[in-house]
């Protein structure tokens, strides 16, 4: 279960980033994190600390809750089926 959640928080500091138009060099230096740990945040193979969640989240200039809207995009798509 906490693998999902760090897969689908991974996709939406992506998404994020990317709407920021930011390389992942870009917010690891931000972060001050190394390249490949951001990659492995992307991808939900690491799980970051409330910091570095603080971190990511200044330096997308985005509040604490934005890097968590997927639980809400999620909810909104549960239990609809196709007509």
């Amino acid at each position: 279960m906490s693998q999902r959640v760090q897969i689908r928080f991974g996709q939406q500091v992506r998404q994020l980033r990317l709407a920021a138009e930011m390389t992942q060099e870009d917010l690891a230096h931000r972060c001050g994190l190394f390249r490949t740990y951001m990659s492995r945040i992307e991808t939900g193979q690491a799980n970051p600390t409330l910091t570095m969640i603080q971190a990511i989240a200044d330096s997308l200039a985005v509040p604490i809750p934005a890097l968590f809207d997927f639980a809400e995009a999620a909810k909104g798509t549960a239990g609809q089926t196709g007509s």
